[in-house]
């Protein structure tokens, strides 16, 4: 994130986790499903996690991670906007936050 590159600890992590078998992928009715296997769920849901986070680390979209700037939320989101220029990890909850928080201080400036 923001052109750092990852601590080998933690890819090394990643990398183990993405080792084991991931998640079967099914088709059912027309929709597709991931099931678990038998026996080693939770080793398949975070090998899919753990790909999926590889994927997205040297994909295309690597450059786009953002961190929330609400200082009261951690979430990181990938930032598709177009100019990629997006603050928030939502622009309903951490977006209205930070603005309303804006608005009233401005407005305590103002009144004073």
């Amino acid at each position: 994130m923001a052109g750092r590159p990852a601590a080998v600890q933690d890819e090394s992590t990643i990398t183990v986790a993405a080792a084991a078998p991931p998640l079967i992928p099914v088709l059912h009715e027309g929709t597709g499903r991931l099931a678990l296997p038998v026996g080693g769920g939770e080793e398949a849901a975070l090998s899919t996690v753990a790909r999926d986070a590889i994927d997205l680390f040297t994909g295309t979209a690597a450059g786009r991670i953002r961190e929330c700037a609400s200082p009261e939320c951690a979430l990181l989101f990938v930032d598709t906007s177009r100019p990629g220029r997006r603050r928030w990890c939502s622009s309903a909850a951490c977006g209205s936050k930070d603005r309303s928080a804006a608005y009233r201080r401005r407005k305590a400036e103002h009144d004073s």
